[in-house]
């Protein structure tokens, strides 16, 4: 289900009655094996898992001019399609920090490629009294890399 940023809170707070909330974020362009593993240890994590995708617009500045390469609402449905994936959210911030601090999970997971120490959302997730999980990436499984082999031609292994 898509949660409506205005509604996030009390919405988070109805379902932590029923349990471990998890969180993760990120733009989830093109949906591929290493998201899949890294959403499915998310999940494992909690109860519901929340995802925090990143609006058209946040992905542009992150990203660049050419992404993304699906719009936001097809991403979404993607996701939600998913097995390991309970409610999507969208947010358009730099980071997730605000986002964070409105729906409280109990856990927040990032991949591998982070530490405690680079992870802004690390701070407010502590301070609330939650708990950051890192989890390993799926070695050269990357939306980046997709988009390199299909400009260079290539087949995805």
């Amino acid at each position: 289900m898509l949660i409506d940023r205005k509604d996030a809170a009390a919405f988070c707070a109805d379902i932590r009655r029923r349990g471990k909330i998890v969180f993760t974020n990120g733009c989830f362009d093109i949906i591929h094996a290493g998201h899949v593993r890294y959403l499915t240890a998310a999940k494992n994590f909690g109860d519901t898992l929340i995802v925090g995708l990143n609006t058209d617009e946040s992905v542009r500045r992150l990203k660049g001019s050419s992404r993304p390469i699906n719009c936001q609402d097809d991403r979404a449905e993607v996701l939600l399609g998913l097995k390991a994936v309970d409610h999507v959210i969208f947010f358009g911030e730099h980071t997730a920090e605000d986002l964070i601090a409105e729906i409280k999970p109990d856990v927040y997971v990032k991949g591998g490629d982070y530490t405690l120490d680079t992870l802004p959302e690390a701070r407010i997730v502590s301070e609330y009294g939650g708990q950051v999980r890192l989890v390993n990436l799926v070695a050269g499984r990357s939306t980046t890399n997709i988009v390199e082999k299909i400009l260079a031609g290539q087949n995805h292994d």
